[in-house]
């Protein structure tokens, strides 16, 4: 079976160039496939440098990042059928030493607040992460229990539990229609501390 699809491979082909001269040449005229593994192997290989390559038009692009920002009528555009102005809001205040989360309905009042500390993290570890990450799980699901799936988060602070809570706020099942930071940012800092001699 290989040696015929070898001979149809490369028949000999006679070739007249203005009836003179014959070339004599072993082309390529019928192929046939025989298994699926000879085929890939001779399918080009794919230029990676255009590969996955498409077209896309500026200005649809231009305007889905405009819609990522707040415009005039954000606060009355429905967000899972609640106006933005109406959806609580879950307040993260983060530090180096722990990670508070409070949440409180969209005119300012608190409803639920919980710290790595009241889940149980002392000392040094209710600064890290995977504190910030439990409690923002633990604050979630209470948050459901309240009958709240949909909230606006607002972080303040510096540390490593930012992106964690978060996580964590998502990872419990809450629907986050914005996140903003509310970090303060002091004007006049205080004097840096003298240079050490060394």
């Amino acid at each position: 079976m290989i040696r015929q699809s070898l001979t149809k491979l490369f028949q000999s082909v006679t070739v007249e160039l203005n009836g003179t001269r014959t070339l004599r040449t072993s082309a390529p005229i019928y192929r046939d496939v025989v298994d699926r593994r000879e085929m890939l192997r001779s399918v080009p290989a794919t230029d990676e440098g255009t590969a996955g390559e498409k077209t896309s038009s500026v200005d649809s692009v231009l305007q889905q990042k405009l819609q990522l920002f707040p415009t005039a009528s954000t606060p009355d555009t429905l967000f899972y059928g609640i106006p933005f102005k109406e959806i609580p809001i879950i307040d993260i205040r983060v530090s180096h030493n722990n990670t508070i989360l409070g949440l409180t309905d969209a005119k300012g009042t608190p409803k639920l607040i919980r710290s790595c500390g009241m889940e149980g993290f002392k000392n040094t570890r209710k600064g890290t992460n995977i504190a910030a990450q439990a409690t923002a799980i633990t604050m979630g699901t209470k948050t459901l229990e309240k009958g709240v799936k949909t909230v606006r988060v607002r972080v303040r602070g510096l540390g490593p539990g930012r992106m964690s809570a978060i996580k964590g706020l998502q990872m419990a099942g809450l629907n986050i229609v914005s996140i903003t930071d509310n970090t303060r940012v002091s004007w006049t800092p205080p004097r840096p501390r003298k240079e050490r001699k060394l």
